[in-house]
């Protein structure tokens, strides 16, 4: 087995078909379908079933996989630290950030970039779930995220957290009135928009948790990832929410107030995380170390 036949038997396991895989490779179905039999044969064993239309893997597949795909990486991050080595910081650096969060990047990038006018960026937007999947699949290098992350999976470096606001619509307190703090429980009947994580604990459950302390429910009405999505219902009236300060950041709705919530027991956490044991492409670790000195 060498690794053009790891790659062709890994992204049969991955896209489930042979056709999509075929695809994805830029080959013929017949001559990646020719490799799995002489891979199958090779180990004298059944490393895929069909069941309906897909290609599942045996339990005999399955720990090649996990072995195959391993070998793949370590190939992919060997290659990637010679050519390093050789030409210095260049290339492609992958981000994922939260739209929550975002707001912090912009001015590093720019600074890496200066210093390195070779390296190009590409960057993805998700909230931590999503950016958490595309981390494993190697998709993305880092991903900028609200915290917590799973520890048992990642890397993480941590970065200073940062204040929640109440965030209402501006024709619900006279705009006179010169106000810049809130307590929660002045939202006690106001109907709510939250961010919610597609997957996991997040800040939702601790904002739930806090209304209770101040002994009260909150009246939600909404639930969404998208801080710019609440945001701009907030801008039309539809309700409140409450958000990390910097999410306000790049969003210019004429109809909204932002106040600070002088009760509230924690604040915003957020992070770099990275999966654990790859390596971090010398831009990555730039990137990193810049966060770490600001």
């Amino acid at each position: 087995m060498d690794f053009k036949q790891m790659r062709y038997f890994c992204t049969v396991a991955e896209e489930g078909q042979v056709t999509k895989a075929a695809k994805k490779l830029h080959m013929a179905q017949p001559p990646l379908s020719q490799q799995l039999k002489r891979l199958e044969e090779s180990f004298n064993c059944t490393l895929f079933e069909k069941d309906e239309r897909k290609m599942v893997l045996t339990p005999v597949g399955e720990v090649l996989y996990e072995r195959a795909k391993g070998l793949l990486e370590d190939l992919e991050d060997t290659i990637t630290e010679v050519k390093e080595t050789s030409e210095g910081i260049r290339g492609k650096l992958s981000i994922g950030s939260n739209k929550s969060c975002f707001s912090h990047l912009p001015p590093q990038l720019l600074a890496l970039r200066e210093n390195h006018p070779n390296l190009t960026y590409q960057l993805r937007e998700g909230d931590t779930y999503t950016l958490s999947e595309m981390l494993l699949q190697r998709e993305i290098e880092l991903a900028l995220v609200r915290l917590p992350a799973d520890t048992t999976k990642f890397s993480m470096l941590p970065l200073p957290s940062e204040p929640y606001v109440a965030v209402i619509p501006a024709s619900w307190e006279s705009t006179a009135e010169d106000r810049h703090t809130l307590s929660l429980s002045e939202l006690k009947n106001t109907p709510l928009m939250l961010l919610h994580r597609v997957s996991g604990a997040g800040q939702f459950e601790l904002i739930v948790q806090e209304c209770e302390r101040h002994g009260f429910k909150p009246n939600i009405i909404c639930e969404c990832p998208d801080a710019s999505m609440l945001l701009s219902l907030v801008n039309a009236g539809v309700g409140a929410t409450i958000i990390p300060k910097a999410s306000l950041a790049g969003f210019a709705y004429p109809n909204i107030r932002s106040f600070h919530l002088e009760d509230i027991a924690f604040e915003a956490d957020l992070g770099f995380i990275w999966k654990k044991d790859q390596y971090l492409t010398k831009a990555a670790e730039q990137l990193l170390q810049r966060f770490e000195v600001t």
